[in-house]
């Protein structure tokens, strides 16, 4: 079942050893779900919600409702390659719609909670998604945005409404025979920001699933193990959350806690931990430096996990050497994108954990170092960390940007936009990012959607948003703005220029710091020069004590 097993190997003589198997005919959900029938009565998900209402459901049941799910979307004229748009929480219904579009051969495409009008309007139009599944705290939100979705054609809500999900599944048969789907064929769409314009759609093939397993089984010290189960407050619907936790746990049939309870609440997080024995986690590090700042959590609350992955932004020595002495776990730092995900990272039960450096790259993946030219550089020289082209788990390429697609790539290597170097025992370092996406609280921002959204907002004439130092978010948004004529900056204009993208964009997004300028550097053709902002804010945290990022 795994593809690593334990043994006295080293992690080197690990990945010397390891070789790829990769069936030309291959459906994640399939083997998800399909493959073993002696775990059919174990639980599969445990769900809680802010109210305490608590659910549970079996493997089996996990593959009867994704199979009556596949057959009502495919009554709803679903076929294979159509996009069907997932804005769910960590709920049952998420799961079941993930694993349904998987097996009829559909795209799925997850959307955050956190988006507002805008954000989900653009990715719903881009990836023209035919089908939205989403609940009744977001319906309100849909509806207001439907008139411009041409190819939206169902809308399924997930709270009681006649005709909504559960009646679907209720009316479906359960019989279904899955799409004999290519290992290579299209099963997930993330949306991806950039440093300018709108996001990119990041489309990966049903084969990134087995590209990920290497990485996870070691991140977590061999998973699968007797009594494990995993947790992470990560959105399901962000690459994290679904593809470092969600899917490959139920894959080795494992069960997941999943908790819809809103805004991230460190000490809840140990109430859950306790309370469900969560033995596996991917905890991001802001959520970890949040726990850090619960009173006595650890007297308080019984913890007994085994394994924590921790990736997204810059864990560091402080929040792991907590960790290891107030938990009783050392964090395996991972390291991956949206586009090619969980390719470096550490495996405490076989190698050295260095904190602060993010490991040496997974059985399978291999990892260059590489300057502007495209050609590998030496050990300890700083350089744009680039995975090989053909890896399984790297995408496809960019929904409708085929130019995008094409400029990511230097020869045989996959440029990331990270920074970092390789040390002489072959351990990775990471340094920032080559270019202004914001890494902050684990989400990878984009400047050019916020700048565009703040343009928006009568009081701005222009703007520049780059990432400042954040001790707890490694990075927070800070937006530098010109005002137009007839606007004074004032904390009121502040908070409403906030809401405005909180509303429009998603809360991860929206400028934490607000700045207004006389004017924004420039250079001679008239580009904003963020550098010259981003500069100015690492010499600021410097000046007050702060560690830049």
């Amino acid at each position: 079942m795994r593809l690593i097993e334990a043994s006295d190997l080293s992690f080197d003589e690990i990945r010397e050893r390891f070789r790829w198997s990769v069936p030309a005919r291959y459906n994640i959900g399939v083997d998800v779900c399909d493959w073993r029938a002696d775990i059919g009565d174990r639980t599969a998900l445990y769900l809680e919600n802010a109210q305490g209402t608590e659910r549970t459901c079996t493997f089996s049941n996990l593959k009867r409702l994704s199979d009556r799910f596949a057959n009502a979307l495919a009554g709803l004229g679903i076929r294979r390659g159509d996009r069907v748009g997932i804005i769910l929480p960590q709920r049952i219904e998420t799961a079941v719609a993930h694993l349904a579009v998987y097996k009829l051969g559909a795209v799925a495409l997850p959307l955050s909670v956190l988006f507002g009008s805008d954000a989900l309007a653009f990715r719903l139009a881009d990836s023209g998604a035919r089908v939205l599944v989403t609940d009744a705290a977001r319906r309100d939100l849909v509806e207001s945005i439907r008139p411009g979705l041409d190819d939206l054609r169902h809308v399924v809500p997930c709270d009681g409404e006649a005709g909504g999900f559960w009646d679907l599944i209720g009316a479906a048969s359960e019989t279904f025979t899955p799409a004999d789907t290519g290992a290579d064929d299209p099963a997930l769409l993330i949306y991806t920001s950039g440093t300018t314009g709108p996001p990119k759609g990041a489309l990966s093939a049903h084969r990134c699933l087995l590209g990920n397993l290497p990485g996870f089984e070691l991140s977590h010290n061999f998973f699968p193990s007797e009594g494990d189960l995993m947790w992470t407050p990560a959105d399901w619907a962000w690459t994290g959350g679904l593809l470092d936790a969600l899917v490959p746990a139920l894959r080795y049939g494992v069960p997941v806690l999943g908790y819809d309870g809103g805004k991230f609440d460190p000490e809840r997080s140990f109430a859950l931990i306790e309370k469900y024995r969560v033995r596996n986690g991917f905890i991001p590090p802001t959520a970890l430096k949040l726990m850090m700042q619960v009173p006595d959590a650890t007297a308080r609350f019984r913890v007994s996990m085994r394994s924590i992955m921790s990736a997204g932004e810059q864990v560091g020595a402080e929040v792991y050497h907590w960790v290891d002495e107030a938990l009783g776990v050392k964090v395996n730092e991972m390291w991956g994108q949206t586009e090619t995900n969980y390719l470096v990272g550490n495996c405490s039960a076989v190698m050295e954990v260095r904190p602060g450096s993010m490991g040496k790259p997974y059985p399978g993946h291999t990892v260059g170092v590489i300057d502007d030219a495209g050609n590998t550089v030496d050990d300890g020289t700083v350089g744009e960390l680039a995975p090989r082209r053909g890896d399984p788990v790297m995408f496809l390429g960019y929904w409708g940007r085929e130019e995008a697609t094409q400029e990511k790539y230097a020869g045989d290597w996959f440029r990331t936009g990270d920074l970092g170097y390789r040390d002489s025992d072959g351990y990775y370092w990471y340094m920032g990012r080559k270019d202004d996406v914001i890494s902050s609280a684990g989400h990878r921002v984009g400047p050019g959607e916020i700048e565009d959204c703040l343009l928006k907002h009568p009081a701005v004439r222009q703007v520049a948003v780059v990432g400042s130092p954040d001790a707890l978010r490694g990075q927070r948004i800070k937006a530098f703005i010109v005002l137009a004529p007839g606007h004074t900056g004032t904390d009121a204009l502040v908070e409403d220029i906030q809401h405005s993208v909180r509303t429009r964009l998603a809360a991860h997004e929206y400028p934490r710091e607000v700045e207004f300028i006389d004017e924004l550097p420039m250079t001679t053709t008239g580009k904003i020069r963020r550098i010259e902002l981003r500069e100015r804010e690492i010499a600021r945290a410097r000046a007050v004590g702060e560690s830049p990022a």
